[in-house]
């Protein structure tokens, strides 16, 4: 009987824990105090193109880390009073463009990393090819060492040709993954409340 109260409790907890993922609360405050702390300090231009803080985008950073793959994301801005409000535009659209720029960069490292992977097989793919073709006709048809051979190519082919197969095939998940982090960031919803 224990046993079964153990199983639902699992089963509830797992549930729990599930929903709360697809949702993502990222709450921030906003007031006129604590606006410059959300940016680069060192930063001079206009509240809505500022850099922001190191500490600023380890805090969203760490707000998400439980994702799941089609987990949404929402920012709930908390006002303190009604001229707080001027701020929020400006502030959002910061964020936005912070994680529109940084999707942009792992969409051209995602872009490079594909290129390299493809440029890798297709030297390994040539060496293959040419030990393959070259080598049977420079040695002689002996039996036994043509055929140590040929077995020795085999091998060699295996090896040079794993690395940039397993790159391409099973690599791209941490790239894909980090392109949608930063979209779903980029375009997550605004919700506003005053702490009224």
């Amino acid at each position: 009987m224990s046993s079964l109260i153990k199983l639902f409790y699992f089963k509830k907890t797992a549930s729990v824990t599930t929903s709360l993922t697809e949702k993502i609360n990222i709450f921030l405050t906003v007031d006129q105090q604590s606006i410059g702390e959300h940016f680069n300090p060192n930063d001079p231009a206009p509240l809505y193109k500022r850099q922001l803080s190191h500490q600023f985008q380890q805090y969203i950073m760490a707000s998400i880390e439980s994702a799941k793959r089609h987990s949404v994301f929402y920012y709930k801005i908390t006002c303190k009073n009604e001229s707080d409000r001027q701020y929020t535009e400006a502030f959002v659209y910061a964020i936005r463009r912070h994680f529109s720029a940084r999707k942009l960069g792992r969409v051209e490292q995602f872009e490079k990393f594909k290129m390299r992977g493809y440029k890798l097989l297709f030297a390994s793919l040539t060496v293959v090819m040419i030990c393959h073709v070259l080598v049977p006709m420079v040695l002689p048809g002996e039996e036994g060492l043509h055929s140590a051979i040929r077995n020795g190519l085999d091998i060699f082919s295996w090896v040079i040709l794993w690395q940039p197969i397993d790159k391409l095939v099973f690599q791209w998940n941490p790239h894909l993954k980090e392109i949608s982090i930063m979209n779903r960031l980029a375009n997550a919803e605004v919700i506003i409340t005053d702490n009224a």
